[in-house]
């Protein structure tokens, strides 16, 4: 039982180095491989089947977390369904939505994307598999929890969706247009939330109208310009 314990740390550590997700993609092509940037977005309607696939295999290989980051590959760069822009805006709607975030993304892509039904779709491909490996993980958990190679593999995984989260606020702040305003409002309800441990309800609640200001000053500053 040690020996298999410590083969499965040592293969969760190749998980961190290579990304989770790139090693349990079940449906279709590999989530790791290249992506062609030339082509544009396609206009066509997004079938429903491929919807279902695409969540399936997202809602396969978000072991530690990183969710975000993977939907970004695999509904913008991949698929094409979504521009950089339209998913920034769902991602920020997903986040000041109550509930799980990849939960909230999931369901408002798929309301984007082919309406009450891709929603429906695309939060069932996204549940379905988490609910099945949290079944069978809690039933093995229970069985090896007195093995301390079994928490070093659940901090190995924690280590990983940390990475991952990271990785994807680094890729969608090299997205966003720098301008010292929206750099100041985050930097605000960073330390309001993250040092002063203020709510995250009120933060947000009061971020909301002064973002939503300095969107239409700047925006109204260079229509003049």
């Amino acid at each position: 039982m040690t020996g298999t314990l410590r083969h499965f740390q040592q293969r969760s550590c190749l998980f961190g180095f290579n990304g989770v997700a790139g090693c349990i993609a079940f449906f279709g092509d590999p989530m790791d491989k290249p992506v062609d940037d030339t082509g544009a977005r396609t206009a066509e309607p997004v079938p429903a089947l491929a919807l279902l696939a695409s969540f399936l295999r997202l809602g396969a290989s978000s072991f530690g977390g990183g969710m975000t980051g993977w939907t970004h590959r695999e509904i913008v760069e991949r698929r094409r369904w979504l521009t950089d822009n339209e998913f920034l805006q769902t991602l920020t709607i997903a986040q000041i939505m109550p509930g799980a975030n990849p939960v909230n993304l999931a369901v408002y892509i798929g309301l984007k994307l082919r309406g009450i039904t891709g929603a429906a779709v695309a939060l069932f491909g996204m549940i379905l598999p988490a609910f099945t490996v949290i079944l069978v993980m809690s039933f093995t958990y229970q069985k090896l929890s007195s093995y301390p190679e079994a928490q070093a593999v659940l901090r190995g995984l924690a280590c990983v969706g940390v990475a991952s989260s990271l990785a994807m606020g680094i890729k969608t702040a090299r997205r966003l247009k720098v301008h010292v305003v929206p750099i100041a409002i985050a930097l605000s309800v960073f330390l309001m939330v993250g040092v002063l441990r203020w709510s995250l309800v009120a933060v947000v609640a009061g971020a909301i109208p002064v973002s939503v200001a300095a969107t239409f000053w700047l925006e109204g500053r260079q229509s003049r310009g």
